[in-house]
């Protein structure tokens, strides 16, 4: 079956964020698979996927790591999930620790307290790198919030509203919101899976504009008018400020809204895609050229923060990859574990 990613997990300029959840609000099992080895943890979690994988549409978790783990896999139809332990809270409804250590015939646990205090220390230094960025980025918001003309851009947002809204009906029911991420900063660098997610919708809004020019504040209110609509929402949350959003994904009206602007631009490629430009529709003409040299002064200075903490992240990942060599495990073991879970879900 045609199956979806995302991110509930990021590396941000206020830390480690974890959207979980609001994903598996009221869920009658959450499995967490609990041992220090995120290898073993994402072998089994890709043994779940690819047993189920025929009978029903999974929601596969993607890892702020890199891209060799994954942070679990979702059964909305069944209203289960597996999950690692790292992405785990005491909000989760229906929540079983699964110890996989008690399948494992070692004899000895390896000592890798060494490795994770320096995994947290260099991803510690990143989130200070992020913010320090962010707080610089802060400056190039204000140049153009000063050539804004907000009454234009909330007039933007309400027509917008208006087209998108103008032959549905409301629903009736209470809207649900699931908070996520379309990407994030990993020791693999910027990764994003916008165009995975985007595909297989037929109206597709690309969101272009400069910082500042009211993007986040735009979708914010699509996004609150779709709600009072009663429609679920998926609301991506942007890696770098996670108060900013970068994309609101309705599946029921086939439709998403998004920040089509660097690290995550995209251009459209389908004639029915549209392209919504709030810089050149609510920003002062002539504000590029007239703030040019500053524009660029602070562009470079808040890059090399975020630059410094991709660096982080990467020493960061190394760490890792040095912890996952110290565990032993077989095909056989991750066969058995996956089985003993399955089993208790049938």
């Amino acid at each position: 079956m045609s199956n979806e990613k995302y991110y509930v997990t990021g590396n941000t300029a206020e830390g480690f964020v974890n959207f979980l959840p609001t994903n598996v609000r009221n869920f009658n099992h959450v499995f967490i698979l609990k041992h220090p080895s995120n290898k073993l943890k994402t072998a089994i979690i890709k043994e779940v996927i690819r047993r189920l994988d025929s009978n029903y549409k999974l929601e596969i978790l993607c890892s702020a790591l890199s891209d060799n783990y994954l942070d679990g896999v979702i059964i909305r139809k069944k209203s289960i999930a597996f999950i690692i332990d790292n992405i785990a809270s005491s909000e989760l409804s229906g929540a079983i620790e699964i110890d996989l250590e008690l399948f494992l015939n070692h004899s000895v646990k390896p000592d890798v307290s060494d490795y994770l205090s320096s995994y947290q220390e260099y991803t510690h230094k990143a989130y200070n790198n992020f913010k320090t960025g962010l707080t610089i980025h802060d400056d190039l918001e204000n140049i153009y919030i000063r050539e804004m003309d907000f009454k234009k851009a909330d007039k933007a947002a309400d027509q917008f509203i208006q087209h998108l809204l103008q032959h549905v009906s409301k629903q009736t029911r209470t809207s649900n919101t699931c908070h996520r991420l379309f990407g994030t900063n990993t020791a693999d660098g910027i990764v994003n899976i916008v165009s995975e997610l985007i595909q297989p919708l037929k109206r597709r809004y690309y969101l272009k504009g400069r910082a500042g020019t009211g993007k986040s504040h735009f979708m914010k209110k699509v996004m609150r008018a779709c709600r009072s609509y009663g429609f679920d929402i998926e609301l991506y949350h942007c890696s770098f400020d996670p108060n900013s959003i970068d994309m609101v994904l309705i599946r029921e009206l086939d439709f998403c809204i998004f920040d089509s602007t660097d690290p995550h631009e995209f251009m459209p490629e389908r004639k029915e895609d549209e392209i919504i430009d709030l810089y050149e529709e609510t920003v002062t003409p002539g504000t590029d050229e007239k703030y040019e040299e500053e524009i660029q002064h602070i562009t470079l200075n808040y890059k090399s923060y975020l630059k410094k903490g991709m660096s982080n992240l990467k020493k960061a990942g190394e760490y890792v990859e040095k912890m996952e060599v110290q565990f032993e495990f077989t095909n056989h073991d991750v066969h058995s574990i996956t089985t003993f879970i399955l089993n208790q879900v049938k």
